[in-house]
């Protein structure tokens, strides 16, 4: 698990520290840095050659002849006391990403590679959630939710267990529905559909709103027998009506907490964003789940609420998302 992450001239995180746990929820206005934080830790992970200015903070400049992006993943149980260093150089001459692995063992470092090749970051699409697909062997979920449909019929062939599971829990928190099917709209191609309650229509992926698709695309990563070590979803909660925020916040505790729910796999690490006062509020037990970013200036500082020393005497007995909204705890907009 990754313990912290800090950024240095990446983006618009000059100088910055991350704190992370099993589940993070990361929550602050447009332009503080959510998303370029989700951006970094997948950047690690790249193989090629990175365009240094894609992410150099704008105006970086160089020390010496040589300007330097850092991006430092500080690591937990497991892998207690770890560090894995990235960096991007403006110098030619200097390779574009270096990784500094000083101190880790050949076994650790194929440990903790492994874990940053399996990182992915999910911005889902209703669309792409809905599109037909054409079937390949080892599907999975691209960024947008697209292929869905190959990963649910790859889910029912090999996993029926799990695929029955993710029937039961379709109907729990869409009763409108009460189970998948699938359709073949052309040579090699999957398409799926939801079976009604009432009359047993199939109603096609193209023809479902868009709060069931996004709905449906979470449930099913929830339920992957072998879900990505590290996941990070985008706003996870945007178009999902409000009477299915804590079935969505069920669905990434499955993967954070498997062991609560019969689970024998390993925990999935889950960095979330949102926007939402109302998704927020789900998490008010739970602080140290929750990460405000705030925007002074041109500076980004994450602060976990946990850590504020005056956080229940803020909170007394009002709505967490409500006290955010309000921005006593800050990371809502402000004036420059």
């Amino acid at each position: 698990m990754i313990k912290s992450v800090r950024f240095r001239n990446f983006k618009v995180l000059r100088d910055t520290t991350l704190p992370l746990g099993r589940f993070t929820l990361i929550v602050g206005p447009n332009g503080s840095g959510k998303s370029t934080a989700l951006q970094a830790l997948q950047a690690v992970n790249q193989t090629g050659s990175p365009n240094f200015h894609r992410f150099a903070t704008a105006g970086l400049q160089p020390t010496d002849g040589v300007a330097t992006v850092e991006v430092i993943l500080q690591w937990g149980a497991p892998h207690e006391g770890l560090t894995i260093t990235a960096r991007w150089h403006s110098n030619k001459a200097i390779s574009p990403l270096s990784l500094d692995r000083s101190g880790l063992s050949d076994s650790e470092w194929q440990s903790l590679q492994a874990k940053l090749a399996g990182i992915r970051i999910y911005s889902l699409d209703a669309r792409a959630i809905a599109a037909p697909v054409q079937l390949q062997p080892s599907m999975e979920l691209d960024p947008h939710g697209g292929y869905l449909a190959g990963v649910l019929d790859r889910l029912r062939d090999r996993e029926p267990e799990r695929f029955e599971a993710l029937n039961e829990e379709l109907g729990r928190c869409l009763p409108e529905f009460d189970r998948i099917l699938f359709d073949t709209p052309g040579p090699g191609q999957r398409a799926f559909l939801l079976r009604t309650c009432q009359g047993h229509h199939a109603i096609s992926a193209t023809d479902l709103s868009q709060g069931t698709l996004l709905a449906l695309a979470i449930l099913t990563l929830a339920y992957l027998p072998d879900p990505p070590p590290i996941m990070c979803l985008e706003e996870p909660d945007r178009g999902i009506h409000p009477r299915l925020l804590r079935d969505v916040q069920d669905a990434l505790y499955r993967l954070s907490y498997p062991e609560n729910f019969g689970e024998k796999r390993e925990p999935v690490q889950v960095v979330a964003t949102t926007h939402s006062p109302y998704f927020l509020d789900l998490y008010r037990d739970h602080p140290e789940e929750i990460v405000i970013a705030h925007r002074v200036g041109q500076d980004v500082r994450f602060e976990r609420l946990s850590d504020r020393p005056d956080i229940e005497e803020i909170l007394g007995d009002a709505p967490l998302g409500e006290v955010w909204y309000s921005g006593i705890l800050g990371g809502v907009p402000s004036e420059q």
